[in-house]
């Protein structure tokens, strides 16, 4: 199994690829987990539910043209496409899977910081349809 440095993510919100400001992202994917044990069993056991996801981004900020507040403030409360990848070079492959979904915007943050700091606002992307993983 390849390793890698996580320093090249691709992130693309709304069309609009905010990648060259990223700081962070992450991808969570899971399902729930319903509890159908019935007497007599000796151990719990799982039925598979419906399955979730989310995405969390930090970036730079930027009011520029084009860049970070101008894409993301008004998509707040609105559906748009998201997709993810940990490598942005090299295109999507089996190795650099492209993650999709329709996702409401649900949280941005658009100014936050201390003194000294570096401009940095977050995002929360929560599911508005099913996730795809494409490899080319």
């Amino acid at each position: 199994m390849a390793t890698f440095l996580s320093n090249d993510a691709y992130v693309m919100i709304g069309g609009v690829d905010l990648s060259d400001h990223c700081v962070s992202a992450s991808l969570n994917y899971e399902a729930e987990a319903l509890d159908d044990t019935v007497m007599g069993d000796g151990t719990r056991s799982n039925f598979p539910g419906l399955k979730n996801w989310g995405m969390n981004f930090e970036f730079f900020q930027d009011y520029a043209t084009g860049s970070v507040d101008p894409t993301l403030f008004p998509l707040i409360g609105t559906t748009t496409t998201c997709t993810v990848r940990a490598v942005s070079t090299g295109g999507v492959s089996a190795t650099s899977p492209n993650f999709t979904g329709l996702g409401l915007v649900q949280s941005y943050n658009p100014v936050a910081g201390s003194v000294g700091d570096m401009a940095k606002v977050s995002v929360t992307i929560a599911p508005a349809g099913t996730l795809s993983r494409a490899t080319s």
